[in-house]
């Protein structure tokens, strides 16, 4: 598999969010990053972290299954935040007092192990969660315990025990945060006391510069009308995940060289450009662009067309999982983006479900993650999604 030169090594865009999650971070308070994925929700957290000079924890709850496997979840955490040798004795230390073993394997693997039964893990879990403040004051730093997919404790804790201790314990932590990653925020945490910082899409200003970069330094470069510029970022709408995905693929494409060679469809190429205003391109001084392939917009468009053909089977899977109100109006949404579907002429014409129907519809796909709400003027979220419906539905 080609190696990807094409993920960012420097945070794209987000200032006004690194600021604010670094405060939140310094100040000892909690929050949760709300985004769809590929927005940059985990990048802009260890930037964050890094500034205020915390070490993260990382857990994944989708993979937690049942309360043991969380407990494993989260030594594995520990253990990979604090691996030196010198970290390593410390959790020694810490664990003679605990019914916890540091277990080193020969080829010298640490992790931590116990005698796991039902009626020990909630001491266990305790012992665990009090570790990364341990660790935090005897290396003078602060710690970050991010939880991946938190609500999916839900599927194993339904009384919410572990649940309501993890919050009541973070929260008496004085150098230990407590972050959640997101899609959406949920109703209790628009009651609690934790910092809500939603990542929406970024200004095609931010995505631009990185774009023109990052292509020149593989040997590519946009054409001088802008054309293929403009498309690339109209498709891409601000989706960090799926510009990288298609800045790779427009690179793999041009290695092949045959697709650089073919013929343009006219008609593609007009149905794809026809929407398109022309600025100029402006290029970083470097002698490689000299030389550069050019990039025209018919390699845009077959480079996309080409990645949601391979997404084709999980866009499908997606469909058949929603109700078929829900798919009318994303499908709606594709070929005929609006900021206000809730008005007649919009209903009428893509015969939409009214009152409560399309605003149930509306509100579900926002919890899902797959539409923005008003403030992004509901738009799809997924921009290959989105391109994806409609090239199958034109």
């Amino acid at each position: 598999m080609a190696v990807n030169p094409f993920a960012p090594q420097a945070l794209l865009g987000r200032q006004a969010e690194l600021e604010q999650v670094s405060q939140v971070l310094a100040a000892d308070g909690d929050l949760l990053l709300a985004g769809v994925p590929g927005s940059g929700r985990r990048t802009l957290l260890r930037y964050a972290a890094h500034l205020v000079g915390a070490r993260v924890i990382e857990i994944d709850c989708l993979r937690a299954t049942d309360s043991n496997r969380f407990l494993q979840l989260l030594t594995e955490g520990l253990i990979t935040t604090f691996q030196s040798a010198a970290e390593l004795a410390l959790i020694q230390q810490w664990s003679q007092e605990q019914p916890i073993i540091l277990d080193t394997s020969a080829n010298g693997q640490a992790k931590l192990v116990w005698h796991s039964t039902p009626k020990n893990e909630w001491l266990l879990f305790q012992s665990l969660l009090a570790l990364p403040q341990v660790m935090a004051e005897w290396l003078h730093c602060r710690v970050v315990l991010v939880f991946l997919n938190f609500a999916h404790i839900r599927s194993w804790d339904r009384s919410e025990k572990w649940q309501r201790y993890l919050r009541q314990e973070i929260q008496q932590q004085t150098q230990v945060s407590y972050a959640l990653i997101a899609t959406v925020a949920e109703s209790w945490v628009q009651d609690s006391k934790v910092k809500v910082v939603f990542l929406g899409p970024l200004q095609d200003a931010e995505l631009r510069p990185w774009i023109v970069a990052t292509l020149a330094a593989e040997g590519l470069k946009f054409e001088p009308d802008g054309q293929a510029l403009d498309l690339f970022l109209s498709y891409a709408q601000g989706h960090v995940g799926d510009a990288i995905a298609l800045a790779r693929r427009v690179w793999l494409n041009h290695r092949a060289v045959e697709d650089f060679r073919l013929p343009v469809d006219p008609v593609s190429l007009e149905r794809a450009t026809s929407h398109l205003k022309q600025p100029a391109v402006e290029y970083p001084a470097q002698s490689q662009t000299a030389n550069a392939h050019m990039v025209y917009p018919h390699h845009v468009y077959r480079s996309t067309l080409a990645l949601v053909e391979d997404l084709s089977l999980t866009f499908e899977s997606l469909i058949l999982l929603l109700p078929p109100s829900q798919v009318r109006v994303l499908e709606s949404l594709a070929l005929d983006p609006t900021d206000s579907p809730h008005s007649r002429d919009y209903i009428q014409k893509h015969q939409l479900s009214r009152g409560g129907g399309l605003q149930g519809a509306l509100a579900s796909l926002e919890q899902k993650g797959l539409v923005y709400g008003p403030e992004y003027g509901y738009r799809i979220t997924m921009p290959l999604l989105a391109f994806w419906l409609r090239y199958h539905l034109a």
